[in-house]
């Protein structure tokens, strides 16, 4: 019988022998782990590791004490927040599925629309095709003040605040002037809509909400020939506004929001609610203010005297009381800090 001296065993077999060792024990560790994790409910890791990849890139890494994209330990924000969809339409993102496209010529009702390609087509060479997103540099916290219209701002005395954050997205016709004190000075972008616009100074950028293909022609036309002077109703021909930072809201994106996070409730989302669900998957920290009703439960807007006013929120077009359901969650899990005014 032979006698094998392990020292003087060949170099070849040690390493046969230590490869073999190396990977039999990473097999049982991989099934160590996977047998835990499917065993304990509580590990949403699998589950949401896509959602959480397309965060990390898509938005970098956040210097915050708290980020909003951070989805462990709730479950509830994870299943609704998707950020593999973005939320500004570019050249490249600007082909709709089938189904987006009917279900988005259906909000309005638009029967006969131009062809929403060529439409596209000709919008890109008037305003920039692609999106430059709010900084994303790893060691920096994007705080954003969303501002909405609500009755409850009069009196808040909000304004400084308001002011302090590094972009502030307003929308529709909320003034500023003779309101400083109460909403601030200070705009980064403004959500609108044709039958909701008004002009801008050159450093705000205006973020179009296209509710059919008509409200693309009219940002076309509003910023060029001004052919354009109404849809449903009277719009502005022509508006001041920076072209080159002229940005559009993604159909896709809305469909997302009215879907995952209304669940269907209302015709289609708000602007107000878009606004934050825009700052929502592009902020780190998100301010509100001027959502949901005054101190007597009126639903108005801040510069109203009417305080019988609140379009909309009894219509069907939007669901406020859920909109405003949904913000309060939101507050709550400690995703956004909201200010409810007077």
């Amino acid at each position: 019988m032979t006698n094998f001296d392990f020292n003087n065993m060949p170099l070849v077999k040690g390493n046969r022998a230590r490869t073999f060792a190396i990977l039999s024990c990473g097999i049982t560790f991989t099934m160590l782990v996977f047998s835990y994790t499917f065993s304990d409910p509580s590990l949403d890791f699998f589950k949401y590791a896509s959602r959480l990849s397309d965060s990390f890139f898509s938005k970098g890494l956040c210097a915050c004490q708290q980020c909003i994209a951070e989805l462990e330990g709730d479950p509830w924000f994870a299943e609704h927040f998707n950020q593999s969809i973005h939320p500004l339409m570019t050249r490249e993102n600007s082909i709709l599925s089938e189904e987006t496209f009917r279900w988005w010529q259906w909000l309005q009702s638009e029967t006969q629309p131009a062809n929403f390609s060529e439409v596209v087509e000709e919008l890109f060479q008037v305003i920039p095709d692609e999106v430059l997103y709010m900084d994303a540099s790893p060691d920096r916290c994007r705080t954003c003040s969303v501002v909405g219209n609500s009755g409850n701002l009069k009196g808040s005395r909000y304004g400084h605040l308001i002011d302090s954050s590094d972009f502030i997205i307003r929308m529709n016709q909320g003034p500023t002037r003779g309101f400083e004190e109460d909403v601030g000075t200070k705009t980064t972008h403004h959500l609108m809509y044709p039958e909701s616009a008004i002009n801008l100074d050159n450093t705000t950028s205006l973020i179009l909400v296209p509710f059919k293909t008509l409200d693309l022609q009219w940002i076309i036309s509003a910023l060029t020939t001004g052919t354009i002077k109404h849809t449903y109703l009277p719009v502005m021909s022509k508006i001041k506004a920076n072209r080159d930072k002229v940005l559009i809201y993604n159909p896709t994106f809305l469909k997302y929001v009215y879907e995952s996070w209304l669940e269907g409730h209302g015709r289609y989302p708000s602007t107000g609610f878009l606004g934050l669900m825009l700052a929502v998957h592009l902020c780190d920290e998100v301010s509100v203010f001027g959502f949901g009703a005054d101190q007597y439960g009126n639903w108005h807007h801040y510069w109203e005297k009417n305080h019988m006013a609140g379009a909309h929120r009894h219509t069907g077009v939007h669901n406020g009381d859920y909109e405003y359901n949904v913000t309060l969650l939101l507050q709550d899990k400690h995703k956004i800090q909201m200010f409810k005014g007077r």
